[in-house]
């Protein structure tokens, strides 16, 4: 039996509070209503990083990472993604974007590997711009073709 996580129980507590008998409130927002907060939790963790101050910073993270499960509980209520698609798609960006670990690319200093990153990252755009051109595309059907069809 796999030992249950932090995250799948955050993941219930989650699936709880959008359900039937969930939180009136919760299940009332949308992305646009809670873009203040969000804004407000960044700028605290910031704060509490040029405080030095690491017990403001866990908390801060975790205020952040409540608006990312929020945001994907939102999302999927709405059939777009959920957050195993946010991390998907985050696995596949960080191995894209570290060749020089995840792949055969090799580099000798960090200035190479920001050069690196930022050719993909403008890449990547590229291609979000030619995909655009198929705007009939779900979320999940671009993620796919984004990540040349492995899902």
């Amino acid at each position: 039996m796999e030992k249950e996580t932090g995250f799948i129980e955050l993941k219930r507590v989650f699936s709880v509070l959008h359900g039937k008998n969930g939180c009136m409130w919760d299940k009332q927002q949308t992305h646009n209503s809670l873009i203040g907060d969000l804004q407000e939790e960044v700028d605290e963790f910031i704060s509490a990083v040029k405080d030095k101050d690491p017990l403001h910073m866990q908390e801060e993270l975790g205020d952040i990472l409540l608006h990312v499960m929020f945001n994907a509980q939102i999302a999927r209520k709405n059939g777009n993604f959920d957050i195993e698609d946010v991390i998907s798609g985050l696995v596949c960006k960080l191995k894209r974007r570290h060749p020089h670990v995840f792949g055969k690319a090799k580099v000798k200093s960090t200035r190479q590997i920001i050069t690196n990153w930022n050719r993909i990252k403008a890449e990547e755009r590229r291609k979000k711009k030619l995909n655009a051109r198929f705007g009939g595309l779900t979320v999940k059907k671009k993620a796919a073709f984004n990540n040349g069809g492995n899902k």
